[in-house]
């Protein structure tokens, strides 16, 4: 569990520690309480209590249990005092799948990954609860997206306000909840990269004419993670939508909310048009994918049917030559050039020119080319 106390006007980030606070803060500022599933179970009156006496209203049972469900999809819903919002995030298994693994494999070569990284997709939730001046946030163990925000923060609050690279504190709650929800969008942008390029890989291999694939287990694996991966971006997509629906019904009286507030709706349109660009990429590899398996088995038909055909033809080049070689094979005492000298290259000379004469026919009509007979 983490406290910090954010003061966007005074450019001001302070460190509270794991105490958890007491009071409502001052003017221009507000609170942000990162915990963990295991901390919110574990000290949810006393957290219960705090949510009380800062914000005037604790969380609701529903709110509380749907926190802590470590498997419920994406979705978002409201209250006359906070938002939730449970959201999505990729799971970092190992080194090549993290963010700057992944930005590095996109950059270049076309060798494939490791391990097919359609296999990788996997995900956990992100609890948010919105308050006027309170973010409370449940991350899974040992988050990074927590640490990167905390760290990304006191960088923040490093660099004086004015000065090149200083970045702009968020102005509330809401606005801290869509960078991070940004953040983990991007982590499926990042992914694009790894997915197209382990496409092409699979697609080349497919359309190789002579070289055998036997990744097909590997290929149906991916299909299903794409059709995962499709519904956890449709259902991040409907809690955005659904929380956007809610933010218009916040009261605007003030010039200065009314801009903040149209902030927020710019950055919420930016983070639902970012995961329609996900919905978009994943459909068009799946039709991609198809579309490379059913070009593979024509590919496979179409050869099939050369080598049918250069066989058929071949049959019939030496079909004539067995007749000939069965008619001078016949027990008769009496049969044409049987008893002759020359009779033996007489009838090898008519049945290499049968041969050929067939074979310049079929070579003419196109049932003979140099493909077929590779």
């Amino acid at each position: 569990m983490h406290l910090l106390r954010i003061h966007p006007a005074a450019h001001l980030v302070e460190d509270r520690g794991t105490a958890l606070p007491s009071a409502a803060p001052e003017p221009g500022s507000f609170w942000w309480l990162a915990c963990e599933r295991t901390e919110l179970e574990a000290r949810l009156p006393e957290i219960q209590a705090m949510l009380q006496a800062v914000c005037g209203a604790p969380l609701l049972d529903l709110h509380v249990s749907d926190l802590l469900n470590a498997h419920i999809p994406s979705t978002s819903d409201y209250t006359s005092q906070y938002d939730v919002m449970l959201f999505h995030r990729l799971v970092d298994s190992g080194a090549s799948d993290s963010p700057a693994a992944i930005r590095a494999a996109g950059k270049g070569g076309t060798a494939p990954p490791p391990t097919p990284v359609l296999q990788r997709v996997r995900t956990q939730p992100i609890g948010f609860a919105v308050y006027d001046q309170l973010l409370l946030t449940v991350h899974p163990p040992a988050c990074p997206l927590q640490q990167q925000f905390q760290q990304r923060l006191e960088t923040a609050r490093q660099v004086p306000e004015g000065r090149p690279g200083a970045a702009k504190l968020p102005h509330s709650p809401a606005d801290l909840m869509l960078r991070m929800l940004n953040q983990m969008v991007d982590g499926y942008l990042d992914l694009r990269r790894v997915m197209t390029r382990q496409l092409d890989h699979w697609q080349l291999s497919l359309l190789r004419p002579r070289a055998k694939f036997h990744d097909w287990s590997a290929v149906l694996d991916a299909r299903l993670a794409l059709h995962q991966l499709d519904e956890i971006c449709e259902d991040q997509r409907g809690a955005v939508q659904d929380w956007i629906e809610a933010m218009d019904s916040w009261p605007d009286d003030s010039g200065h909310d009314r801009r903040e507030h149209e902030l927020l709706r710019v950055r919420s349109r930016d983070v639902l048009e970012h995961i329609e660009r996900v919905i978009h990429h994943v459909r068009r590899i799946e039709q991609s994918a198809e579309a490379a398996v059913q070009m593979h088995f024509s590919s496979q038909s179409n050869r099939a049917n050369d080598i049918m055909r250069t066989l058929t033809t071949l049959t019939a080049v030496f079909l004539p030559l067995n007749l000939i070689a069965a008619i001078f094979g016949m027990n008769f005492e009496f049969i044409p050039w049987i008893h002759q000298s020359h009779g033996f290259w007489w009838a090898v000379a008519s049945m290499a020119l049968i041969a050929l004469a067939l074979l310049v026919f079929f070579w003419r009509r196109r049932y003979l080319d140099r493909n077929s007979l590779r």
